[in-house]
């Protein structure tokens, strides 16, 4: 099965992939490695989700959060690939970023948000290193923000 297949069986339409909205690329390639810029969770109809965890957005909004960071994710490697994700040999690492409450200490539970997904979609291949971070505040009021380093098949 490859991944396009499998991304229709769990009925997710990746969107076009978010334009940086300061000087950096979306994606590197460097040495099979693809290095993913910070994501942000937009939801399908373009807006982002805002606001920080455990003032305004509750850990399963967040969670939720994090998987639209995924789909993201998921939407700058295909573009970065030639439409080809089926180079991916693995998910290597996420980092997640949330905005939160300084009370707020679910961070591990909204970043499976995101975590869950590339098991879904890459198999075993999915399974990552992570790291989850509470921060005070990421950029334009974001929830929440996943960046990743994947291993590609060279070309």
């Amino acid at each position: 099965m490859t991944i396009a297949d499998r991304l229709a069986e769990l009925a997710i339409t990746l969107p076009a992939p978010a334009a940086p909205i300061a000087a950096y690329v979306p994606v590197v390639e460097a040495n099979g490695m693809l290095y993913v810029s910070g994501q942000l969770p937009f939801r399908e109809d373009g807006t982002i989700v805002t606001g920080r965890l455990g003032l305004d957005v509750d850990a399963e909004q967040g969670r939720h959060a994090a998987e639209r960071c995924g789909i993201m994710l998921l939407a700058q490697l295909k573009a970065a690939l030639g439409g080809d994700l089926d180079r991916i040999e693995r998910i290597v690492r996420l980092g997640v970023f949330v905005a939160s409450d300084p009370a707020f200490t679910d961070q591990p539970k909204v970043a499976n948000g995101a975590s869950e997904l590339m098991v879904q979609v890459f198999g075993e291949a999915g399974r990552h290193a992570r790291s989850a971070v509470g921060v005070p505040a990421l950029p334009l009021n974001a929830a929440v923000e996943v960046d990743a380093i994947v291993a590609i098949r060279t070309a």
